[in-house]
């Protein structure tokens, strides 16, 4: 995806992994619903740690629990301690971590004990700046190992089903059941696809940590599109990641078919630290899982799901080719508009009425400060002079901070080809630059 969030497809840890006890339904409860938020094609759900409250992705792709941006959260107490390395996407090094076990989380009756976490020490690996809320962590493997999971995207909630088998009457009932296997603690959706009128034989993993459409690795019969673009895809804990970015004519999967999809190729460098399974052509991330509402049983090795009201949208991605965050918080000025009310008094056999006046208060607001991190070469807002590091003063002739993240990349996002004039402030000065959203693919 043009956004960063993609970094936590396909985790690998390169250290040894040991048992824990896994979330269980608390009280014999017939199921717990969990609301979540989404944004940009992601799940975020609060969860305890060791009784303070912080916010993870939810991620099939990965096996641990990993935890980051703790600076902040310096209150939550770790017990058996000890310094790890990680290694995951990217083309740089392993990074310098800790592990630590015995630790209680739980979220709206379910519950984990003698949980084993991963905490990422570099604070520069923050996913809250790309997000737009706090995002503490990461919960995968161990969130759906013995659990009946329902993710119902239109509706934002996550059920947990208690009485597993009377569930699974139900949902095969009204769902399709498709076959999946668990490797290396990863769900793997096993069927065939066709490519651009190429049927193949197909294993992807089921990434619901991957915003994009898909992502799809080359090999002798699928090859990178010749109308493409070279983009970043994300940031892993080992770096950057680099691909491109292309639409194929068709992708089916298990009997749906996705017309026009956009397809992301990462490059062979920056996946070199995942270890793959065998089969994998690649992954199916959020912007396909979003258009069904969708069930998975790992004990039961299966994969229910059922369409709704997004199936048939179309397949858009970033026109402009820059990638935004937060860059801290800035103290604005508002000015407020206090209503009055007139005011009636009775005199003796007179009446008097006070004179009604608009009346302004200024309160000032933390407001976050956008700043573009990443520009695609020779896309349309490279082309027009912006740069790396600049930071936005207004889109539109409207302040940034009117705006929450996900609402600027969807406009980045837009299927018309309309113009951004944005203003920015670079080395003191303040500059105009104004740009089409041209259509690459």
């Amino acid at each position: 995806m043009k956004k960063i969030f993609v970094l936590f497809f396909g985790l690998f840890l390169i250290f040894p992994t040991f048992s824990q006890t896994d979330f269980v339904i608390e009280n014999q409860r017939k199921k717990v619903i969990i609301p979540f938020k989404f944004i940009n094609n992601l799940i975020f759900i609060p969860i305890k740690v060791n009784g303070v409250e912080l916010n993870f992705l939810v991620d099939s792709g990965v096996e641990e629990t990993i935890l980051f941006s703790m600076d902040e959260k310096k209150e939550v107490k770790f017990n058996n301690i000890e310094k790890i390395s990680l290694r995951g996407l990217g083309a740089e090094d392993e990074i310098e971590g800790l592990k630590s076990a015995n630790n209680i989380l739980e979220t709206h009756g379910l519950k984990s004990t003698n949980h084993l976490v991963y905490i990422i020490l570099d604070q520069e690996f923050n996913l809250s700046s790309h997000i737009g809320i706090p995002v503490n962590g990461i919960i995968g493997h161990k969130f759906f190992k013995n659990n009946l999971v329902e993710i119902n995207y239109q509706k934002k909630k996550i059920i947990v089903y208690g009485k597993k088998e009377e569930a699974r009457i139900k949902l095969n009932k009204k769902f399709e059941t498709i076959p999946i296997t668990i490797e290396r603690s990863k769900p793997y959706l096993i069927t065939k696809a066709i490519v651009d009128n190429v049927e193949i034989p197909a294993k992807l993993l089921i990434d619901i940590g991957n915003s994009d459409a898909f992502w799809i690795f080359e090999n002798d019969i699928i090859k990178l599109p010749k109308k493409n673009f070279p983009d970043f895809l994300g940031k892993g804990f080992s770096g950057d990641i680099e691909g491109h970015r292309a639409k194929i004519d068709q992708f089916s999967i298990a009997g749906f078919n996705f017309k026009r999809p956009v397809v992301s190729f990462p490059d062979s460098t920056s996946i070199r630290n995942v270890k793959m399974v065998s089969g994998r052509i690649g992954s199916v991330g959020g912007e396909i899982l979003k258009r069904f509402t969708l069930v998975l049983d790992y004990q039961d090795r299966k994969l229910y799901l059922k369409k709704n009201s997004k199936f048939s949208e179309p397949f858009h991605y970033n026109k402009s080719g820059i990638t935004i965050q937060h860059n801290g918080l800035q103290w604005v000025q508002e000015t407020v508009h206090m209503q009055t009310v007139k005011l009636v008094s009775t005199i003796g056999d007179s009446e008097m009425e006070s004179k009604k006046e608009d009346d302004f208060r200024y309160k000032f607001q933390l407001k976050p400060v956008y700043e573009i991190v990443n520009i695609r070469k020779n896309s349309t807002a490279d082309k027009c002079g912006l740069l790396k590091g600049d930071i936005i003063v207004s889109i539109n002739g409207t302040q940034p901070y009117k705006y929450t993240l996900q609402q600027i990349n969807n406009l980045l996002k837009s299927n018309e080809d309309i113009f951004i004039i944005m203003e920015i402030e670079r080395n003191s000065m303040i500059l105009k630059f104004r740009f089409k959203l041209e259509d690459e693919l």
